[in-house]
């Protein structure tokens, strides 16, 4: 008969146990492409150092291309995933996704409310593709219990004008603040929004990502318009702010760096179907090109920076001086 294992609550033993990893608690679908989703979240947590608690709520169906359909996980399956995981592990964010029904929703924010200390990112992605008699009353929900709990909405500028001014009615889409003083009302206290299309200078497009309270914006960053289609941009950047939350990041400089871990993650995206490309949340893990390559017509999208691990923990670094392009299918860093 084997002998019973060591215990590991012991002072000596914690006294030699490295120190665990911040974690967050990832509630969203399951997404078999690997682009979106819980997929999408558990790759960007690990690559900025933390650990991901992933919850599924809904499986979706779907390629790099297109969602197709997705099934409800039970309300009480959702809440008994987390329920069982905060009694043994300490959280230090959430990351809120697609929760797949207004029950779902409703489970999640009860989760929420128990633990309110817990700084919360909630994503909310493009559902045009949901049925309508479920979009509604899923926006509705997400509205009511979900805001109430969120240290920050995040969310292409198109969704968010659909989630918290419906009614919009001018001519000139809604300003960040605007967007944040609705959010607001709810009891959000800060909305990154994303996707918001500047006036193009001569052939250069860029994009503006915005993050403001009702006061008014107080910070972000602009990014020049890729000419690619992505799948997965929102969840890694919201997953990535979680994570740096959970670190106990500041969050204007939270925000930042997120945004940059997300400029270059689509910088070095791939495209492993026929669809979309995906962001590479571990771009930072393949090494430099050798003197003489990454410059060609096999280089990644965009040219993407391979900066060394970071952040104590092996995470993304601050990106280099100058971009450096990097072959594909070059061999990564085995951590």
């Amino acid at each position: 008969m084997p002998a019973d294992p060591a215990p590991t609550d012991s002072p000596e033993a914690a006294a030699t146990e490295p120190a665990a990893p911040a974690c967050v608690m990832c509630f969203n679908a399951s997404d078999a492409s690997g682009a979106a989703g819980l997929a999408g979240d558990i790759a960007t947590v690990a690559a900025m150092g933390a650990h991901a608690l992933p919850v599924v709520t809904s499986i979706v169906m779907r390629d790099t291309a297109d969602v197709f359909d997705q099934q409800a996980i039970d309300p009480d399956a959702v809440s008994e995933q987390a329920r069982t995981v905060l009694e043994d592990v300490t959280v230090g964010a959430w990351k809120v996704g697609f929760l797949g029904s207004a029950e779902g929703v409703s489970a999640v924010a009860e989760v929420l409310s128990d633990y309110a200390d817990v700084p919360a990112v909630a994503y909310l992605p493009a559902l045009a593709w949901l049925e309508e008699d479920k979009l509604q009353p899923y926006l509705e929900s997400f509205r009511e219990l979900i805001l109430p709990s969120a240290e920050v909405l995040v969310g292409n500028h198109k969704a968010l004008q659909d989630l918290l001014l419906p009614d919009w009615d001018s001519e000139r889409p809604p300003s960040a603040r605007e967007l944040a003083v609705a959010a607001g009302e709810h009891g959000t206290r800060h909305v990154l929004v994303t996707g918001i299309l500047l006036p193009a200078k001569g052939k250069e497009q860029f994009i503006d990502n915005v993050l403001a309270t009702p006061q008014g914006a107080i910070a972000g960053e602009k990014f020049e318009m890729f000419d690619a289609g992505f799948v997965g941009a929102g969840d890694t950047l919201s997953a990535a702010l979680a994570a740096l939350l959970a670190s106990g990041t500041e969050i204007t400089a939270a925000v930042s760096e997120a945004l940059s871990f997300l400029d270059q993650s689509l910088d070095a995206g791939f495209r492993p179907g026929m669809g979309n490309i995906v962001p590479d949340r571990f771009f930072w893990a393949l090494p430099p090109p050798e003197e003489g390559e990454g410059n060609g017509d096999d280089a990644a999208p965009g040219g993407g920076s391979s900066g060394g691990g970071p952040g104590g923990r092996g995470g993304p670094g601050t990106p280099p001086e100058q971009d450096e392009g990097k072959s594909k299918g070059a061999p990564r860093r085995v951590h």
